[in-house]
């Protein structure tokens, strides 16, 4: 049966055209293909894409992209223009979450290989200062699972611990998890499925206590918290400002706006990035040597932060984060105001899970899905996740009186899995 089936996959493979078709027909069947997308354009995702309904701003994005369609950012050498802007997004994030001017930082594709790159130095710092070969990273189940997926890739054990009841990360438990070959400790602000900062302060400390770095993950709340705090909201700790956080993760690419894949990695002493390096010199072009998993890199994204970051500055992110949170208190007392709706937890920004404590959420979410509207969904408890963008604002009626009816007319649940979060 495998090999049959084996031989009709291969009996199906599309080969390359033997002759070209005409560009009109290529686009045709591109934007017909587009159809069957999740369509963000009008408000119907809550995550994967951050759209903020600007014209402005997806002018500044095209103009950008366009711009850097071809260049590879492999090599500043060759096109220094990169290196310069690569190295002004590093100065701006840095100087974003208080990083101390030795810092250093590196640029990612994306949160996940920001994060991989913190395990592998942490991993080799472990290595090396500590004779530390068969190693352990500790974070709270509510942390993104690229951390697992990094100790995976780095051969280290991954030790996940429980949550307290306000699903933020239990501090004595893993506390307990912690031994003589942790390499990292893990703490999110904030947290993916909830939206809720993880206590970073007490987190931070118990590492610092024990000499074992600290990752504060801000994929999300990078571009989130720091405008928080210049509209006088109070946020925890959780950036460099904390003496035990060593590095950081930054995606620019959700709340900062930018095309993917944008993200930046943070270490508190600029020597570390050493561990980050590849350097190889025996094959014949001469010495290969770079900082991401990646070799050959998308210049678009460099580009699109350095436009974006340069054009709106910090007032425009203030001015945007104002807004998101006035949209988001309408998405929360909206839903809270249906019978029998609650928000799980404190979150902090504009992410926010809800339960249904008198129906099944997973069938209510079932009636939204049919409606068109991409919801996540979330487990311990059972809820659904929204990652809020500025463009929502304009379909917070028209979600909740879909909600609504969702809540009054549904049948039974499809169940826990609708696809990739």
């Amino acid at each position: 049966m495998t090999e049959q089936l084996e031989t009709e996959v291969l009996a199906e493979r599309l080969a390359l055209p033997e002759r070209g078709r005409r560009a009109a027909e290529v686009f045709q069947e591109l934007f017909e293909r587009k159809t069957s997308d999740a369509d963000w354009q009008h408000g119907r995702t809550f995550n994967l894409v951050y759209p903020t309904g600007r014209s402005d701003v997806d002018t500044v994005l095209a103009e950008a992209n366009n711009a850097y369609l071809y260049e590879n950012a492999l090599n500043p050498l060759r096109f220094p223009s990169l290196g310069s802007m690569q190295r002004d997004v590093l100065d701006m994030v840095a100087s974003l979450v208080s990083a101390p001017a030795n810092a250093g930082a590196g640029f990612s594709s994306g949160g996940t290989e920001s994060i991989l790159l913190s395990v592998l130095v942490s991993r080799e710092r472990a290595r090396v200062e500590r004779g530390i070969e068969h190693g352990n990273i500790v974070f709270p189940s509510s942390a993104h699972p690229a951390f697992a997926k990094a100790a995976f890739y780095t051969g280290l054990e991954a030790r996940h611990t429980s949550l307290a009841s306000d699903f933020s990360a239990d501090v004595e438990a893993l506390a307990a998890a912690v031994d003589q070959n942790t390499v990292l400790v893990v703490g999110s602000a904030y947290n993916f499925p909830y939206g809720i900062m993880d206590p970073i302060e007490e987190l931070s400390q118990l590492a610092l206590d024990r000499s074992i770095p600290f990752h504060s993950d801000t994929c999300i709340g990078s571009f989130v918290l720091p405008f928080m705090e210049r509209l006088g909201i109070e946020v925890p700790p959780y950036d460099f400002r904390l003496p035990g956080v060593t590095q950081m993760s930054c995606d620019i690419h959700k709340y900062g706006y930018v095309t993917k894949g944008a993200s930046v990695v943070v270490y508190r002493d600029r020597s570390w990035l050493d561990h980050q390096i590849f350097d190889y010199d025996v094959w014949p072009p001469g010495r290969y040597r770079n900082a991401s998993v990646a070799g050959a890199r998308a210049a678009a994204p460099v580009a699109s932060a350095w436009s974006l970051m340069n054009y709106l500055g910090l007032d425009g992110y203030t001015e945007i984060m104002r807004d998101l949170l006035s949209t988001t208190d309408r998405f929360k007392n909206g839903i809270t105001a249906l019978s029998g709706l609650e928000i799980i937890g404190d979150p902090i920004g504009p992410l926010i899970a809800f339960t249904s404590t008198t129906n099944d959420i997973f069938a209510i979410a079932d009636v939204m899905d049919d409606r068109g509207w991409h919801l996540n969904r979330v487990h311990r408890p059972n809820g659904v996740q929204m990652m809020i963008a500025p463009l929502h604002e304009r379909y917070v009626d028209e979600f909740l009186a879909d909600l609504g009816e969702a809540v009054d007319h549904h049948g039974t649940s499809r169940g826990f899995y609708n696809g990739y979060n």
